[in-house]
C-alpha cells in the first residue's frame, strides 16, 4: 500500500519541508510541534544553490529572493592579517554555474516563508503543542502509514528506531550575535559571505538585507555547560571567547564589542546509526545527521532530506521506500560529513601548517575554487 497519510514530529525546516514535498505528490500530512508557537531561533542562514532548487520547486523560492542577498562573493580571509586568501565568485556567476541563486537572509525568513505555504495547503495540518513521546500518535486524527521524524538533534523519534543515532558534544562552541551595518561598515563587506580564519578560531560573517545588519558566527573550541544551545554566554565563557580571538585584527575584535545579545551555543552532532526501522519511521535532518557547519550545508541538507524522501515516498510502500531513502542519503552525507572535517582543519589551522595554507589558497584560481563545490551546490534532487 503506498502512503496516504504522514505524521511528521517536529515543525523546523526539515519537517515544514517535508509537509510540502509530501503534498506536491498527493500525501497529506500532520505536524505535530512541541513548542505552543514558532518563534525566532537563531539568527542567519545559507541557502545554497542545491537548496534554492528545491524551494524553486516547491514554489517559495521568489517569496525568499524578495527579501534576502545574494553575495557577489565568499571570501576567505586571514583574521589577523585582514588579506584576502581566497575567493569564490557568487550572485550572478552561482547562477550561472549551478542554474540556482546561492542567497543568505535570516533563519526566520525561511521559516515563515515555509509556514505560511504549509498552512495554505489543505494537504498539511500543523498543531503546535503537541509534544509525542514514546511513539504514542494517540493525538493524531488519522492513522498514518509513516512517521517522519524531524525533531533535531536531540531527537526523540530516534526512540522508535533500534540502533538510531545519538547526540554528542563536538568539543566547538558558536558564539553568535549580529552587528548593525552602520557598526559594521569598514570592517565587513556588504557583499560578501566573509570568513576569517585564525588559529584554532574562524569567523563567518555576512549581511541580513532584511534586518539591516550582519550575522556572525564565532566558532571556536570549548567545553559545554549544557544541552542549552540558546543560553547567553556566562561572564567566564565570553572571557574565553575573547582569549581564543585575542590575537586577531582589532578592527574585527571591536565587532565583539559592538554586539547585542550574544548565545552560547554548543554544536553536538549525531553520531552513525539507522536513520529507519525497516517499517514505517524515518529520520531526516539533524535528527539523522546532525554535522558540523563547517560546511555550511545543515539546512540544505534537511531540505534535501525531506524533498527526497517525499519522492521516495510518492512511488513506493514505506517499509521499500525507506531503506532505500536511507541507502541513497547515507553516502552524500558522510562525504559531507568529511568535507566539514576537512575545512574545520584547514579553518583553524595552526602554526607552519597555517602559513602553507595560506599560499596554497592563494595560488588556487577562483574557478578551481568553484569547482571544488560543484558536487555540493550543482546536486539535483531527484524528483
Amino acid at each position: 500500500m503506498l502512503v496516504e497519510h504522514a505524521a511528521i514530529i517536529g515543525a523546523g525546516v526539515a519537517g515544514l519541508t517535508a509537509a510540502l514535498a509530501l503534498a506536491r505528490h498527493g500525501i497529506s500530512s500532520e505536524i505535530f510541534e512541541q513548542a505552543p508557537a514558532l518563534t525566532e531561533v537563531g539568527a542567519g542562514l545559507q541557502i545554497s544553490p542545491n537548496a534554492a532548487r528545491i524551494l524553486d520547486r516547491l514554489g517559495i523560492l521568489d517569496q525568499l529572493t524578495a527579501i534576502w542577498l545574494e553575495p557577489q562573493t565568499i571570501r576567505l580571509i586571514s583574521g589577523t592579517s585582514m588579506h584576502e586568501l581566497a575567493a569564490v565568485p557568487s550572485g550572478r556567476a552561482a547562477r550561472a554555474r549551478w542554474d540556482a541563486p546561492y542567497g543568505v537572509l535570516h533563519r526566520t525568513s525561511l521559516q515563515d516563508a515555509l509556514l505560511d505555504a504549509v498552512r495554505n495547503d489543505p494537504l498539511c495540518t500543523l498543531n503546535l503543542g503537541a509534544r509525542i513521546d514514546g511513539g504514542d500518535l494517540s493525538v493524531m486524527s488519522r492513522k498514518a502509514e509513516v512517521i517522519i521524524g524531524a525533531d533535531g538533534v536531540w531527537s526523540k523519534a530516534r526512540d522508535l528506531i533500534a540502533d538510531s543515532p545519538s547526540s554528542r558534544f563536538s568539543g566547538n562552541i558558536a558564539y553568535r550575535f549580529t552587528v548593525s551595518a552602520a557598526d559594521a561598515r569598514g570592517i565587513l563587506d556588504g557583499n560578501s559571505v566573509s570568513a576569517f580564519l585564525g588559529p584554532s578560531a574562524h569567523l563567518v560573517c555576512y549581511p541580513l538585507r532584511e534586518k539591516d545588519c550582519f550575522n556572525i558566527v564565532a566558532i571556536t573550541t570549548g567545553h559545554a555547560s549544557s544541552r542549552e544551545w540558546l543560553g547567553q554566554p556566562t561572564q567566564a565563557q565570553r572571557q574565553q571567547l575573547m582569549s581564543r580571538f585575542s590575537r586577531w585584527n582589532a578592527s574585527l575584535l571591536s565587532l565583539f564589542d559592538k554586539s547585542g545579545e550574544m548565545t552560547f551555543w554548543p554544536l553536538y552532532e549525531a553520531t552513525r546509526g539507522k536513520w529507519q526501522n525497516g517499517r514505517d519511521t524515518v529520520l531526516i535532518g539533524d535528527a539523522a545527521h546532525a554535522m558540523m557547519p563547517f560546511a555550511a550545508q545543515g539546512a540544505a541538507m534537511a531540505i534535501e532530506d525531506a524533498y527526497e524522501l517525499a519522492s521516495f515516498l510518492a512511488k513506493r510502500p514505506a517499509a521499500e521506500a525507506l531503506p532505500l531513502f536511507e541507502a541513497h542519503r547515507v553516502p552524500r552525507i558522510n562525504r559531507l560529513r568529511q568535507r566539514g572535517a576537512f575545512n574545520q582543519f584547514v579553518y583553524h589551522a595552526r602554526g607552519p601548517l597555517r602559513i602553507g595554507r595560506d599560499i596554497v589558497l592563494s595560488l588556487k584560481p577562483p574557478q578551481s575554487l568553484a569547482a571544488d563545490l560543484d558536487w555540493i551546490y550543482g546536486y539535483r534532487a531527484i524528483d
